[in-house]
Order: structure tokens, then sequence, then C-alpha cells
């Protein structure tokens, strides 16, 4: 017998994410950083994509090292836009290389990127939601509207609302997971 999951999980590499990863806080600078730019490259696409060509994406950006993406330059961002793993999209690209250089930013002036979501955006345990329904499971909040408002001050690129809510699914800062999804409250008891 299947367990049962978030209505979304429905391919193998969908619900090996869910199942695995989505919610799980994370506090990992290395890990907070590839969220970020993958949560970016997704901005208009589906998640699905992302998944498929997030093994190609650790390759092209040096294991999402933002000391060394920091450091990309035309030419290597010229590679990159040539790269059929990733999403090629300029834009997209050339935030990565300027998100990873704020984000070495952040980690000097709070010690890490880590620090600086869980003690600065969302203080305390992660939230955990309750949900009884997908359509109750907000696209935004006034959280992820603070987190976007303070990450384009800092110089952060494809970090808009929406897109720092996933984010804040993806990292465990939410429990989104459905109250009937065998994940809830696993990942719930892994934010205490």
């Amino acid at each position: 017998m299947n367990p049962h999951r978030c209505a979304w999980a429905t391919t193998d590499l969908g619900i090996a994410y869910h199942d695995q990863e989505w919610g799980v806080p994370r506090h990992d600078d290395p890990v907070l950083f590839e969220f970020l730019i993958l949560e970016g490259a997704q901005a208009g696409l589906s998640w699905e994509t992302i998944l498929r060509k997030r093994e190609s994406y650790r390759e092209a950006f040096d294991g999402f090292d933002p000391s060394r993406v920091a450091k990309y330059d035309r030419r290597k961002i010229a590679q990159l836009l040539s790269n059929p793993g990733i999403v090629r999209n300029r834009l997209k690209v050339e935030s990565a290389v300027l998100n990873a250089k704020s984000f070495l930013a952040v980690q000097e002036e709070f010690g890490s990127f880590d620090q600086y979501l869980f003690k600065s955006i969302l203080p305390g345990l992660p939230r955990q939601n309750a949900w009884q329904r997908t359509d109750q499971i907000p696209a935004r909040t006034a959280e992820s509207d603070a987190m976007s408002k303070d990450l384009l001050k800092r110089g952060f690129k494809f970090v808009g609302s929406t897109i720092c809510y996933a984010y804040m699914q993806a990292i465990g800062m939410v429990n989104d997971h459905l109250v009937d999804c065998f994940r809830y409250r696993a990942v719930a008891r892994s934010g205490k």
C-alpha cells in the first residue's frame, strides 16, 4: 500500500524529492545556496523541470560553491548559456552570479546564511502549518514578503515573494506538507 503524500508529488523524481527533502529544515549553507539558485531558475517553469536538471546544475555551478560562482566572468556565463543541462536564461544565469556575491556578503555579516534566515527572517523553530487541503497553502506570506524585500535590498535577484515562499518550503522554514501526508509528522519532528 502506498503512503498518502502531497498531491503534487506524482513522478518518480518528484516523489523522491517530496519523501526525502521537501520541508526538512536545512542549516548547511551550501544547500541553502543551491536551493536559492534552483528556486530562482524555476521561476516560470515547473519544479519537475528543475529537478531533472539538478545534477547538471551542480556540475555547471561548481557544486554550488558561492565563492567560485561569485567569480564567474563573461566567458563562464557564455559557457553556461550554451549548456543544455541548465535553464539557459541570461537573466537567471547572471542572477546566480550576483546572488553568490550577495550570499557571501550575508555570510560575512551574519556568520552564515543559515543564521541570517533562521534568526533574522523567521526566528525560532520552523513554522508547523496544519493545512488540510492543497488550496489552503499560500503562494506567499508576510514573512516571504519581508524576506524578498530584504534580499532585494541586499542585491539578490529572482527573489520575489512567491520564489521566497517556495524557498521557505523547500528548506524547511515552514512545514507545508498536508496533515494527512505521511511526511507531515516526520518533518515536524525534524524541526525541533
